[in-house]
């Protein structure tokens, strides 16, 4: 699918007059979202720790006639979120969703992890998060609700080699469940969505030495390949919408059954024609998507039209 303006399976002005903060807005899938949100008619907030990747999206939302602002911020800091918060307001004047997209982790074997490596990992993934989400409900949601959507990850059955990112993302999908109940009586509804093998920017940051890794990992999963930015932001963009009313506290899974793989069941991929029936065809919304550097030359990774 190509075009010049996202293609949304959304209705256009879905999103009119709402104002909606993704932080981790400057690359990958909160990049994507964002530019989804602006489409159907967002003022969409970008939040991020670098303003010249912020500044770079905010144009391109621009270009695509979007509305768009951006502020760079630690989301570690308490501070530093009670204060972003209370801008956004003097800004905007509302907060009616939140995309808790920002994360970062690095890869390790627990023997290796630090406690200094574990803590960045776990208020990068956990406390930023979480202070985002209870500044939001503070200042703005309480009275006068709102949808928060956490960005989680694929870590059923475990994460070798990113322990510490596990814990955070688990830490997190609990945090969204009792969010969920404690703040239901102001009208907040707070959901999860956890992103399996998707094809972004952020497989960029592995070293070289896991190039082999990430190009195999399509075969570990039952379609067959990866996903893609747009598949991620599409669900995101449910939770927040109306049709997701009366969900809250779940935690939306998009990696292809990843997590329900056996020892002892035989893995049977689809073949490529398989791949493109209607209720599998990847789904390339997105007309900014980029193919992760790792794939660029490699077009066996089942990336042809999953990116």
């Amino acid at each position: 699918m190509s075009s010049s303006t996202y293609q949304s399976v959304f209705a256009p002005g879905l999103f009119d007059r709402q104002v909606v903060i993704v932080t981790g807005g400057g690359s990958g899938i909160g990049r994507c979202t964002a530019h989804e949100l602006a489409r159907l008619g967002a003022q969409v907030v970008l939040v991020g720790r670098k303003p010249e990747k912020l500044q770079a999206v905010a144009d391109e939302i621009t270009t695509d006639g979007g509305r768009v602002s951006w502020h760079a911020c630690d989301i570690r800091s308490e501070d530093a979120v009670a204060l972003l918060v209370q801008q956004v307001l003097a800004e905007q004047g509302r907060i009616d969703g939140l995309v808790n997209n920002a994360g970062g982790q690095f890869m390790a074997p627990l023997e290796s992890i630090s406690a200094k490596g574990w803590e960045a990992v776990l208020h990068t993934n956990l406390t930023g998060g979480f202070l985002m989400a209870r500044e939001c409900y503070r200042q703005w949601m309480a009275p006068n609700g709102g949808s928060i959507v956490n960005i989680v990850a694929d870590m059923w059955g475990s994460m070798p080699g990113m322990g510490h990112s596990g814990a955070a993302r688990a830490g997190m999908v609990s945090f969204t469940e009792t969010a969920a109940l404690e703040w239901a009586c102001s009208g907040v509804r707070v959901n999860a969505v956890a992103p399996g093998y998707i094809a972004s920017s952020g497989m960029d940051n592995y070293p070289p030495a896991a190039a082999h890794m990430l190009r195999a990992m399509p075969q570990t999963v039952p379609l067959g390949r990866f996903g893609n930015e747009a598949e991620v932001s599409a669900s995101i963009v449910f939770l927040l919408s109306p049709a997701a009313s009366f969900i809250s506290g779940s935690t939306l899974r998009v990696d292809g059954a990843r997590p329900q793989v056996r020892l002892g069941w035989p893995m049977r991929v689809p073949d490529a024609a398989t791949q493109q029936r209607a209720a599998v065809r990847p789904y390339a919304g997105f007309h900014r998507a980029q193919v992760p550097r790792v794939f660029a030359s490699a077009p066996e990774t089942a990336l042809k039209d999953s990116a």
